[in-house]
């Protein structure tokens, strides 16, 4: 375990690397103590000073929802960051890739969540009590370490590598079978990958519901008007400038994001 001022320096040093755009080494080797507990204590000292900034959060992001990428990380359980407003995308706006270290796409089915969630002991029928409604949703992924040369303390302490999102209009839950919801993703007619709902844990919702009662232990509540990123239906793409990208869900509509 890190001290105090050791997770001030390595807050810093992501705060750095992302505001200067240049990627730095992982914080493994320069901290080889550093476990989960310091990684989310240092994302939360960097969401701390962007909110003292003027940022507002506006709901948080689940990664390493699928068993593959719980194994490659040597986990058994998903990681989380935060949604802030500076972090949110427009259809109509074209993102420079020059803001970002090493850009990436993801599509995952979002839920924006039409009244508070309950912490400890959330199930899934209370998300999907709780939920106003699922969204089409690109996620825009960065690393601030150089390579995406991530360990799991690595990309926990660097907001679980979440730069950006992007949602459409999405329906109400009951609706849809939210564990078979097909996905595509394109690029100027091409397909970049392909999955399902369920490839989330199994079920989204059980992606929201263990978010929920993660975070009550930090005594962090999920609200009424929030967005949850419950995880990705398909693997990550890299996104380089001049491309569109157009993630397609079957029975919930498509979304884009263009990039510069």
């Amino acid at each position: 375990m890190l001290t105090d001022h050791q997770r001030q320096h390595a807050a810093e040093i992501l705060r750095s690397a992302e505001r200067r755009r240049t990627p730095v080494a992982p914080l493994i080797e320069a901290f080889p103590e550093i476990d989960t507990e310091d990684a989310y204590e240092i994302q939360l000292i960097n969401i701390r000073q962007r909110v003292a900034d003027g940022a507002e959060v506006r709901g948080h992001k689940v990664g390493l929802s699928s068993p593959v990428m719980q194994q490659m990380m040597g986990v058994d359980e998903p990681d989380y960051g935060h949604l802030l407003a500076d972090m949110e995308l427009r259809q109509d706006r074209a993102v420079p890739t020059a803001d970002y270290c090493y850009p990436r796409v993801e599509v995952e089915v979002g839920f924006v969540l039409g009244d508070d969630l309950p912490g400890t002991g959330c199930t899934e029928a209370d998300v999907l009590a709780a939920t106003e409604r699922v969204v089409p949703a690109l996620e825009l992924i960065d690393s601030r370490i150089r390579d995406w040369r991530i360990s799991i303390a690595d990309t926990i302490a660097d907001n679980a590598s979440s730069a950006g999102y992007v949602i459409g209009d999405g329906r109400a839950p009951r609706e849809l079978d939210l564990k078979a919801i097909d996905a595509t993703l394109t690029s100027g007619g091409e397909l970049l990958a392909e999955g399902r709902s369920d490839a989330v844990l199994g079920d989204p919702t059980s992606s929201v519901a263990w978010l929920a009662r993660t975070v009550a232990r930090f005594g962090v509540p999920l609200k009424k008007g929030q967005l949850v990123l419950p995880g990705s239906c398909t693997r990550a793409v890299d996104v380089t400038a001049g491309q569109t990208f157009t993630a397609d869900f079957a029975g919930l509509g498509p979304v884009s994001l263009s990039f510069t």
